[in-house]
């Protein structure tokens, strides 16, 4: 038997960064992909409230969709309530797609 080995792009670069407001805590994960986005494991549009649900499509909206493309950003929230996380996940994901294109 032989057994191919997928092909390689060189090494993969991923940042994790944090999003603070008051006592909620975000941290993004980003990494080369294909555009995945998730909120403790669940997708983008299925995060509550669903009326604070825009202020997390901003950083998508405000960039384009063709830079997170590329990309997989994976986000854990902890502390505070609701709105302060939705807060803290927008701005770890915005920090983190800069991190990413300035490595």
């Amino acid at each position: 038997r032989i057994i191919m080995s997928a092909e390689k792009k060189g090494p993969l670069q991923s940042v994790q960064v944090f999003g603070r407001k008051k006592t909620a805590t975000a941290v993004a994960h980003c990494k080369r992909g294909n555009g995945l986005m998730k909120v403790n494991g669940r997708p983008l549009d299925l995060v509550e409230p669903a009326t604070l649900r825009f202020k997390l499509q901003e950083p998508v909206l405000l960039l384009g969709k063709d830079k997170f493309a590329g990309v997989d950003i994976r986000v854990r929230v902890r502390g505070g309530g609701h709105v302060s996380q939705v807060y803290a996940i927008r701005q770890a994901i915005s920090k983190s797609l800069v991190a990413y294109y300035q490595k």
